[in-house]
């Protein structure tokens, strides 16, 4: 199928980005689509790397926020009170709501980082990371509520998409100045790839650079438009490829 717009094929329905990441939101502003912004309050899964692929923790992750703010959304027809972004289509119960969750991770060797918690993990992960290839992981899941009178959530589509990152080889200054500097700390793995210290320490970057920064927006486009037309959405499909 050809890429399509994403704005026109959006038309109709109330669009949510289920994160509070200011570079999810400058991604999907490119696209030009209107949307609200509701944090999730979902607790992410834990890193059980005995358990979990990363690319399943990054699923479970992304489908964890889509169907918290689902269920925040349909609450709000019952208790208007609820702290959520005025619009007229949260009192609208035939309103549509596609809500797009998103998580992402930094892997190596079957290792899984997340956003290191003080400056020692940020020390550790780019010490780690430092003159080697890496995997960034993001997940996806879009669902759909309301609309035709129902609150149930449809999962509409969840998938994955990997870039790989490599770094060149950085100086113990060069590391600590990106730690004192303040970047790590809500990015997985210590930096982002569209920061100041990402776009420095990164030397080659194989795959969709903006899924790095947290929200593949070729795929996005894609999946959209393979489940949204021309017959409609369907059950839950996740793609591997």
């Amino acid at each position: 199928m050809a890429l399509k717009p994403l704005a026109p094929l959006l038309r109709g329905y109330h669009v949510v980005l289920a994160s509070a990441s200011p570079r999810r939101r400058e991604i999907l502003d490119l696209a030009g689509v209107v949307f609200d912004v509701i944090p999730s309050h979902f607790s992410e899964v834990p890193p059980p790397e005995h358990l979990l692929r990363p690319q399943d923790l990054v699923i479970a992750n992304a489908k964890g926020k889509a169907l918290d703010v689902g269920m925040r959304l349909s609450q709000a027809l019952d208790f208007p009170f609820l702290a959520l972004p005025t619009s007229s289509c949260l009192a609208d119960p035939e309103t549509q709501h596609l809500i797009i969750g998103a998580d992402t991770i930094v892997a190596m060797e079957g290792q899984i980082m997340g956003k290191p918690c003080d400056r020692e993990d940020a020390l550790r992960m780019l010490t780690r990371l430092n003159g080697r290839e890496h995997s960034v992981i993001t997940g996806v899941a879009i669902i759909l509520t309301g609309g035709a009178g129902t609150r149930d959530a449809e999962v509409v589509v969840v998938f994955h998409e990997e870039t790989l990152v490599t770094f060149s080889k950085l100086s113990d200054e060069l590391v600590q100045e990106h730690v004192e500097g303040g970047e790590p700390w809500d990015k997985a793995g210590g930096y982002g790839l569209q920061a100041r210290g990402g776009a420095i320490m990164a030397e080659a970057v194989r795959g969709d650079p903006l899924n790095a920064a947290g929200l593949p927006l070729n795929r996005l486009c894609r999946e959209l438009g393979r489940r949204l037309l021309p017959s409609g959405p369907g059950q839950e499909v996740e793609s591997q490829t």
